[in-house]
Order: structure tokens, then sequence, then C-alpha cells
């Protein structure tokens, strides 16, 4: 009898504690989400091999904003494009700042343009989308540019040069052995597992040391171009950067602020376009019927005599529209980096915390039933209306949206759109007796699996 009543008594301690606890964590009207177990949060309910598939659960369960619990944390998974933009357009200043994380702190120490909030990281986007421009981003010079790499891309089938030309003002030629290291070395870094709390620290040697190579090549770059500078003509964004510099009133643009800089235009200018452009390639081989489309389309408006342009852009809906349903379909960037709210707003009518850490996730976003028809599919006629044409999607944000959007995102659309039309200029096959697997990596980016290709000469 004294045993059971010391274990009833035991069990209604704890059901207190453990309500107690509840109520402490889901006070003041936060957003729904699973049941947290003390200490350890909602870390069993979540799949590190898969964390977007467990988040994916989660939402679809609790709603578009929907909170877990990481240990003692909280932690938002906002999905859906109205949540998008009202958190990041309409309350676009409470939600603009970075997570601190630290593997992140000690990776960057919330430098850089990725890493960085606040005055810093608005100074230095302002300054980096101003150099950018400066440097034809949007205009018809860096087109001429994009064509230019497109005749070494059609020798090489390799990539990732154009961002080289505006941040340091020079290509590399693609059998340069220590660039193929550094863009490998690039790719281990971008291609890290999705869930920051976990397997990142799986690989943290492995990181660290290609991070320091990457830091190596970048700040190399900077020091040759403090050498032979010449303040009157700058030649690239580091160059400006060194002027910047120079006039000593702004306190932000320091040597190791200006190397994170350079490294998060590296990681960003390369992964994105020559991840979707290796994704092209599997999807034309993979889809055949769609590959002769393309090449029917480019044969009636360009021929093989001419090279393409954005002008070209408009006579070709079919096209355009595979670029997008690749972008769409390879689903490049599973997860936005992580925000912090600087306030405590609400948002989609939750009350969200101060500081909190926020989980964007764009999956949801890109492959809504309500938006695209067969989602599970890649079907370029998800951006054609019914007569053909091109059909733009607002709610198509593979870049996200906000001020935190990728301030590239110009220069990557005329880049897939160029590359890719200079790419059909051969035909894709897969090699002869097998099939190409199109199941991504799970990491910050979704990227293909290594695969072997025929790329035949039309």
């Amino acid at each position: 009898m004294w045993l059971n009543a010391k274990f009833i008594l035991v069990f209604l301690c704890v059901t207190v504690l453990l309500v107690k606890y509840l109520r402490a964590n889901r006070a003041q009207n936060t957003p729904p989400g699973p049941c947290p177990l003390p200490v350890i949060g909602n870390l069993l309910s979540l799949s590190f091999r898969d964390p977007v598939g467990s988040f994916t659960k989660v939402f679809e369960h609790y709603g578009d904003v929907s909170m877990l619990y990481l240990g003692n944390q909280p932690c938002i998974l906002l999905s859906g494009y109205k949540s998008f933009k009202e958190a990041f357009v309409e309350k676009a200043d409470i939600f603009a700042d970075r997570a601190h994380y630290p593997l992140n702190d000690r990776l960057s120490r919330g430098l850089g343009l990725i890493s960085s909030s606040g005055r810093k990281w608005a100074q230095h986007r302002r300054f980096t989308l101003a150099v950018l421009k400066d440097f034809g981003m949007g205009k018809q010079s860096l087109e001429h540019s994009i064509l230019q790499e497109n005749r070494y891309l059609c020798e090489a089938l390799a990539l990732a040069n154009i961002i080289c030309s505006l941040v340091v003002g020079r290509r590399f030629d693609y059998d340069d052995r220590h660039f193929r290291r550094i863009l490998l070395y690039f790719d281990d870094v971008v291609q890290l597992p999705a869930n920051i709390w976990g397997q990142m620290y799986n690989q943290f040697p492995t990181l660290m040391s290609c991070l320091s190579k990457i830091k190596h090549f970048s700040q190399e770059e900077i020091d040759r171009h403090r050498r032979d500078r010449n303040t009157d003509c700058p030649r690239d964004y580091i160059d400006f950067a060194h002027v910047e510099q120079s006039y000593g009133w702004n306190t932000q643009f320091t040597e190791e602020n200006l190397l994170c800089c350079v490294v998060d235009l590296f990681a960003a200018g390369t992964e994105t376009t020559s991840n979707n452009l290796l994704w092209s390639m599997l999807y034309m081989a993979t889809y055949p019927t769609v590959q002769e489309s393309v090449h029917a389309e480019i044969d009636q408006v360009i021929g093989w005599r001419h090279e393409p342009s954005m002008a070209d852009r408009a006579l070709m809906p079919y096209t355009y529209a595979v670029v997008h349903e690749v972008l769409r379909s390879a689903n490049a960037l599973n997860i936005t980096p992580p925000r912090v709210t600087n306030r405590d707003p609400i948002l989609a009518g939750y009350f969200i915390p101060k500081g909190v850490t926020m989980f964007p996730l764009l999956t949801p976003i890109i492959q809504d039933k309500k938006e695209f028809r067969t989602p599970d599919q890649f079907n370029p006629g998800h951006f054609l209306d019914e007569n053909g044409k091109f059909l733009k999607k607002e709610r198509f944000i593979p870049f996200s949206i906000g001020k935190r959007t990728c301030p590239g995102e110009q220069m990557v659309q005329m880049e897939l759109f160029l590359f890719f039309t200079c790419l059909m200029r051969f035909s894709f096959h897969p090699p002869d007796g097998q099939n190409l697997d199109l199941a991504g990596t799970v990491g910050i980016t979704t990227a293909n699996k290594p695969f072997h290709i025929r790329a035949l000469p039309r």
C-alpha cells in the first residue's frame, strides 16, 4: 500500500510539473505545434536524415506558422506564401535579422552578406547591389559577359566563372586544378545537411578544413588586388570595397568583413547556377519529349548560326518555362537561412517572442498543390497558359522575397536562361543501359547525386 501511495504521489508531482512546463511554453497565444518533452523538446519527432520531411509533417498538421522545441529552445516553422509575405515584406524590419547558433558564429562571426544583421548587413547589401549594378547586373553588358562564358561552357561543360569576373575581375580556366579544387570545397561547405542543430557538427572537422582553404583562396585574391589596384579605375567588387575602406568613415568595411562577403558571393554565385544547370541536364535526359520540344523551339527562334540573347526569351515561352520548372522541381533551396525577430510581433494572429529562431521553408510554397496542379511531377506546363504563353506566378519565389531576397537574382535568372539555351546545343541521354537518379541530397541546398551522362552535339 505504501509503495502504491508513493507511486501515485510521484506520478501526480510529475504531472503537475509537466503541465506547468507545457503552459509556460505555450503562453501568450504562441503558434501551435507538437507537445514538447522536458529537456529534449521535440527532437524525437525529427528525422535527421530528412529534416525537411519532418518539418513538412508539422506544418501540414499545425498550419503555416507552427512551433517546435529543439531542446528547450522554441523555434518557429514558417511556410506558405501568405505568411512569407506578411513576415518578410509587410513586417520586413522585424524579421530581417539572422539567427545566431554556435557553428555559424564560429564560421563567420556574424559577418558577410548571409550571416550579418542590422546596420552592418544593410550597408553591405546596399554596397553589393550598387557594385553588381555598376558591372551590368540586369543590363545588356552582363549578357555579353555571359555569352562569352557560354563559348567556354559549350567546349568544357563546366561552370561558375561569371561571379569570378564580377568579384575578382578575372575568369579561371576550367582545367585550372586549383580553381577546380576550390569549387569542390565550396560544394562541401554549401552542401551541409539542413539540420543545423545536429548533423552539421558531425561534419565539423571537414567543414573547417574546407572553409579555411576557401578563405585562403579569397584572401589571396584580396591581397593581389591591394598590391596592383588603381583607385581611379576599380575593376571589380574587391576594388570597390578597397576604395570604400580607404575613405575611413565606415567602420563596417573591415578586412574580415570583406573576406566573409567575398566567400558568401562565391558560394552563392557558383552553387545556384551550377546546381540548377546540372539538374537541367538530368531532367532533359530523363524527359526526352520535353528536350525535343526545347530543341524545336530553339531551332525555330534562334537556329544554330546565332547565339541566344535575352531578347529571345519573350519568343521562347516553352524554354523559359522549362528553366522555371527545373528551379521548382529541383527545389535547390529547401530552407532559407534561419531568422530571428528583433521585437515581439504578431504573425498570422500568433504572438512571436522576440529572439526566437525562425526556419522559413520554401519547399511547401514551390510545391503547393493549389498553385501547381502536379507538384510532384516535372511539368513545364506549370508555367504556361492555355495558349502556350509563359505564365508568371507571383507565388513562385525560389529566391525568397523581401529584404533578404538573393541580391544576385537578376544575374542568376539571366545566366540560367542563356546557359541553358546554349547547353541545348547538345542532346542529353542516360548512359546505355542505365537509369538516372533524380533523388537529391538533403542539405542546405538540394544537390543531385553524382551522375554520368551522354552529351551529344546536335
